[in-house]
C-alpha cells in the first residue's frame, strides 16, 4: 500500500513551496527586495530635502540677522527727522515749517516713565512685547489671515521692535520687502538692547500728532503735565490710543474719535487685569479741554492742516514722514487773502455773543472757480491746529441749498428760465405740506426770479416736484453732492439733509456756476517735491463740463437778484464789484422748543474772480445755543472779507455763452398799466392794460379771492386790451394780474402788478397800494425776510411739530451788535431734514 509523502519543514516540498512563494513577485525569485529598496530611497530623499531646508532656514534666518545688523550698524545714531519739510507759497515764499526738532521732543528715561504708562502702552499696541524676541510669529499669521480675506495688506502685525525699526530707518509701504527689512532690524535690535532699552526709545521716538514726538513733550502739550507720575489713567489712555493713527485719534483734531478710542484702551487694560471696572469706567467717561501749551500763536492752522490731509491722500505718506522728511510742498494759498479772512474771524463783533464760554463759531472757503485752488481757509474761531475744521464738517444748508438741488436743474431741463412761472400757493405734495413764513404771503403765479429772490419756500418744493427728485440728485452729484437713498424726498429742496454738507463742498459746487458750468477739484497743493528735487505729486486735474453753459448763465442771473434791493442777501453786496450769491437758514429742530432762532446760517456767492462759502452756527446746538440773527450776518462777512481780497484781483465778467442771447429775446414783456374798476351798473369789473409788442399776442386773465390760496385763470383775451368780469359776488375782495402769452412760442410773459378791488353792495373801493405786493421788512432793516418753514422730525430724536404745523413769525428785537440784524430781519429758515411718505 502506497502512503502519501508528507513533506518535511526542510524538504523540497517546503522548498518548493518558498520558491512558489517568491514566485509571486515577479517569478525571478527577488520579489520583496525592490520595495524595500524604494523605502530606503524615498528616505534617503526626504532626509536629504530636510537637510537642504534647514540648511536653507537656517542661512535665511542668518541673513535676515545680518541685514539687520547691516542696516542697524550703519545707521544706529540715524535720527529721520532732522530736516523740517516746508510750505510754500505759488511764488516759492516760505509759509511755515512742518516740524521742528528741537521744540516737538523731550526725552524721558525708562526710570521716569511710570509702570502704567509703560504697560498701557504694551496692551495696546503689542501684548506678547515681552515674550516674542522682536517679531511675533502669531501675530504675523493673523495677518496673514486678515490680509487674504481682504485681498489686500490690511493688517500690519507690527511689534513694538518692528514699530521702532520702521520709524528709525524705513518708510511705511506695506510691502512684503519692507516688511522683511523691518523684521531684519527687528531681530537685530532685540539682540543688541534689552527690552527695557527698547521700549524707551520707543516711547521716545512715537508720533502723537500735531508735531509733537515722544510721550514727555505729547504729556506735555495735550494735559499741561510736566511729571509723567501726574498722569491720570485717562490721560495714559488717550496718549496710548494715538499712535495708531494720531490724526485719527487726537483729542483736539477729533474729540469723540480719540474718546472712542481711549475706551478701546481702557477695555484691553482691563482686560489685561493692568486696572479695575471700576477705574475703566470712570476714565472712559473724563471729557477732553484743551491745555494752555496746544494753544499757540500760528498763522494759518486750518489751511495747513487741510495742506496735510491732501498730501497724505495723495502721496500714501504718513504725517510723520511728511512732516520730517525734507519735503517742499508747494500750495495754492494766498497769504494776503488768508490773513485777511483770519483777521475778520478774530472780530468778536462780527458773531453773537454766547451766553457761556461756548462761542458761536464760523468757517469760510474761498476758491478760485477758474482753475479749482484753494485761495483761502478759516476753519473757526481760536482755531487748534489739527483741531475741528469746520469747513470741511457738514453742517445743514437750508435755503443756500436750493440753486444746487430746486433752480440748477430746472434750467438744466431747457424747461425753465429766469423769467419761467412758478408758483407760490399753500399746498400739500403728499403728508408733506411746507410753507413760507406769515410775513410772506402766497403770491400765486410768480417769476422764479422772485422766488429765489425773496428765497420763497413753497416755489422751490413746487419746483422740485415738477422736474423730479431724480433730476435734483443728478445735478447735485455732478456738482460733487451725492445724497443718500434717505434724501429722496421733496425736503431737500429747502436744503433739509440727512447729513448736511461742508462750506468746501458748497463753495465747489457754486464755482461751477460762477464758470461757465465747468467744475475743478478742489486743491490746496500744486506740487510735492523731495529732498533730491523729484516731484513725487503734481496737480492736474482738468475740468468736467457738468452743466450746459446756458444753465450757468440763468443761474448767474437769477442769483444776482438775491444781493440786489429787495432780495435777501444784499449785505453781501460789495462797491464796485460783481456779486451773485445765495443766504441759507435752518431752524433750531429741537423737539418740544418753538422758537423763531435759528442753528446754521450761510452765505455762498461768487464774483468773477472768486466763490467763497461762509457758514455761522454753534458747535454743539441746544436750547441755549442758537443763533438769534439770520443769513445777514454771515452774507456781512462775506463783503467784509471779500472786499478786501478782492483788492488784488483784476476785475473779470462772468462769460457770457454763445446763443444766449438769442433765448433771451424770446422772453415777453411783462403786461403794463393793469388797471381795475366796478362798474354798479353793468355788475363787473372792467381790467384794462397795455399791449405787449409781437405776434400772435393773446392775454391771460388771473383772479383769486380773499379767501382762496391761489390764483386761476379765469380767461384768455385775443384781441384787444380789455376785459370784462362778471362772476361776481357781493361784498367779496378779488385780486387780478395779466400775463402776455404767445402761442406760437409757448412763452408766457412774467405777471403783472396785482390789483385789488372790493365789491361790496354796489359801492367800489378801490385799495390798491402804489407798491407791488412785495414782502416788508422789519422796520429799520431795508431788507425783506426769506420764508420758514416748521421742522420735520429728525432720525433718532422725539418728534417735533408735524410738516403742516405754522410756526409763527420771528418778532425783531434789538440786536447785540450793530454788525448783526435783529432777529427775524431774513428768515429763510428751513429744517433740518426730513423725509416724504
Amino acid at each position: 500500500m502506497n502512503h502519501p509523502t508528507v513533506p518535511s519543514r526542510s524538504g523540497s516540498m517546503e522548498r518548493g513551496g518558498k520558491t512558489g512563494s517568491k514566485g509571486k513577485g515577479n517569478g525571478n525569485g527577488k520579489g520583496k527586495r525592490p520595495r524595500k529598496g524604494r523605502k530606503k530611497l524615498a528616505l534617503v530623499w526626504l532626509f536629504f530635502i530636510a537637510l537642504v531646508a534647514i540648511v536653507c532656514a537656517v542661512v535665511g534666518y542668518l541673513l535676515v540677522i545680518l541685514n539687520g545688523e547691516r542696516i542697524l550698524n550703519a545707521n544706529i545714531n540715524k535720527l529721520n527727522l532732522d530736516k523740517a519739510s516746508i510750505v510754500v507759497d505759488r511764488n516759492g515764499n516760505e509759509v511755515a515749517k512742518l516740524y521742528n526738532a528741537e521744540g516737538n521732543r523731550e526725552f524721558a528715561p525708562i526710570g521716569e516713565i511710570p509702570k502704567l504708562v509703560q504697560d498701557a502702552f504694551v496692551a495696546t499696541e503689542d501684548k506678547r512685547f515681552y515674550d516674542h524676541n522682536g517679531v511675533d510669529l502669531l501675530g504675523i499669521g493673523r495677518a496673514l489671515v486678515k490680509d487674504v480675506i481682504a485681498r489686500s495688506a490690511v493688517e500690519g502685525a507690527s511689534t513694538i521692535t518692528q514699530q521702532l525699526a520702521k520709524n528709525l530707518f524705513l518708510n511705511a509701504d506695506k510691502t512684503i520687502f519692507r516688511k522683511g527689512t523691518e523684521a531684519s532690524i527687528a531681530l537685530a535690535l532685540e539682540q543688541k538692547m534689552t527690552k527695557p532699552e527698547i521700549l524707551e526709545l520707543y516711547l521716545n521716538r512715537i508720533y502723537f500728532g500735531k508735531g509733537q514726538y515722544g510721550i514727555k513733550t505729547a504729556a506735555k502739550y495735550y494735559f499741561d503735565v510736566e511729571n509723567l507720575e501726574d498722569l491720570k489713567l485717562w490721560q495714559i489712555a488717550t496718549l496710548a490710543g494715538m499712535p495708531k493713527a494720531p490724526n485719527t485719534y487726537n483729542p483736539i483734531r477729533n474729540p469723540e474719535k480719540s474718546m472712542e478710542r481711549r475706551a478701546v484702551v481702557l477695555k484691553l487694560m482691563y482686560d489685561q487685569g493692568l486696572i479695575t471696572e471700576k477705574e475703566k469706567e470712570a476714565a472712559a467717561k473724563q471729557v477732553y479741554k484743551p491745555s494752555k501749551a496746544s494753544k499757540v500763536d500760528q498763522k494759518y492752522l486750518a489751511f495747513l492742516d487741510y495742506v496735510l490731509d491732501e498730501a497724505q491722500e495723495k502721496t500714501n505718506l504718513t504725517e510723520e514722514e511728511l512732516r520730517s522728511a525734507g519735503y517742499i510742498i508747494t500750495t495754492t494759498i494766498d497769504t494776503k487773502a488768508q490773513a485777511i479772512a483770519e483777521q475778520e474771524f478774530a472780530n468778536d463783533e462780527r458773531f453773537e455773543k454766547s451766553v457761556d464760554e461756548q462761542k458761536v463759531q464760523g468757517a469760510m472757503v474761498i476758491m478760485n472757480q477758474h482753475d479749482g485752488s484753494l485761495v483761502a481757509m478759516v476753519g473757526g474761531r481760536d482755531y487748534e491746529a489739527q483741531g475741528w475744521n469746520r469747513a470741511v464738517k457738514q453742517r445743514q444748508p437750508g435755503s443756500s441749498f436750493k440753486p444746487i438741488i430746486d433752480y440748477g436743474p430746472a434750467l438744466e431741463s431747457g424747461d425753465f428760465f429766469p423769467w419761467s412761472i412758478v408758483q407760490d400757493v399753500k399746498k400739500c405734495f403728499g403728508d408733506y405740506c411746507p410753507s413760507n413764513s406769515n410775513r410772506n404771503p402766497y403770491l400765486g403765479a410768480i417769476p422764479m426770479s422772485q422766488a429765489i429772490k425773496e428765497s420763497r419756500n413753497v416755489s422751490a418744493v413746487w419746483l422740485l416736484n415738477e422736474i423730479g427728485i431724480g433730476n435734483g440728485l443728478k445735478f447735485a452729484k455732478n456738482l460733487g453732492i451725492e445724497l443718500g437713498p434717505e434724501d429722496r424726498n421733496l425736503s431737500i429742496a429747502l436744503g433739509g439733509l440727512t447729513h448736511g454738507v461742508s462750506p468746501l463742498q458748497m463753495a465747489r459746487a457754486y464755482s461751477a456756476f460762477a464758470n461757465g458750468g465747468k467744475l475743478y477739484e478742489p486743491h490746496s497743493i500744486v506740487k510735492i517735491e523731495d529732498v533730491n528735487g523729484k516731484v513725487i505729486h503734481q496737480f492736474d486735474d482738468k475740468p468736467e463740463q457738468v452743466m450746459k453753459e446756458t444753465t450757468a448763465h440763468y443761474m448767474t442771473e437769477l442769483l444776482s437778484g438775491v444781493v440786489q434791493k429787495g432780495g435777501t442777501g444784499t449785505r453781501a453786496a460789495i462797491s464796485g464789484r460783481t456779486v451773485v450769491g445765495k443766504t441759507g437758514t435752518t431752524q433750531a429742530g429741537i423737539p418740544n422748543l418753538k422758537t423763531s432762532k435759528n442753528r446754521d446760517v450761510w452765505f455762498v456767492g461768487y464774483t468773477p474772480e472768486l466763490t467763497a462759502a461762509v457758514w455761522f452756527g454753534y458747535d454743539k446746538t441746544d436750547k441755549d445755543h442758537l443763533l438769534d440773527g439770520s443769513s445777514g450776518q454771515a452774507a456781512s462777512m462775506f463783503s467784509a472779507v471779500m472786499s478786501k481780497v478782492l483788492e488784488g484781483y483784476k476785475k473779470k465778467s462772468f462769460p457770457v455763452p454763445s446763443g444766449v442771447q438769442e433765448e433771451e429775446e424770446q422772453k415777453l414783456d411783462p403786461v403794463s398799466g393793469l388797471m381795475v374798476s366796478y362798474s354798479p351798473e353793468a355788475v363787473s369789473v372792467e381790467l384794462i392794460w397795455s399791449a405787449v409788442q409781437g405776434e400772435g399776442i393773446s392775454y391771460r386773465i388771473y383772479r383769486k379771492e380773499a379767501n382762496e390760496a391761489e390764483f386761476r385763470m379765469m380767461a384768455e383775451v385775443a384781441d384787444g386790451t380789455a376785459y370784462d368780469d362778471m362772476a361776481l359776488l357781493p361784498d367779496q375782495t378779488y385780486t387780478y394780474y395779466v400775463t402776455a402769452y404767445q402761442q406760437s412760442t409757448g412763452l408766457e410773459s412774467e405777471p403783472s402788478e396785482q390789483q385789488t378791488i372790493t365789491v361790496t353792495s354796489g359801492m367800489e373801493t378801490t385799495p390798491p397800494p402804489e407798491e407791488s405786493e412785495e414782502t416788508v421788512p422789519p422796520e429799520g432793516t431795508g431788507e425783506p425776510t426769506e420764508t420758514t418753514e416748521p421742522p420735520i422730525e429728525v432720525p433718532g430724536e422725539s418728534p417735533t411739530p408735524t410738516p403742516s404745523e405754522e410756526i409763527p413769525p420771528p418778532v425783531a428785537t434789538e440786536s447785540l451788535n450793530p454788525d448783526i440784524p435783529a432777529s427775524g430781519e431774513e428768515s429763510d429758515t428751513v429744517p433740518l431734514f426730513g423725509t416724504v411718505p
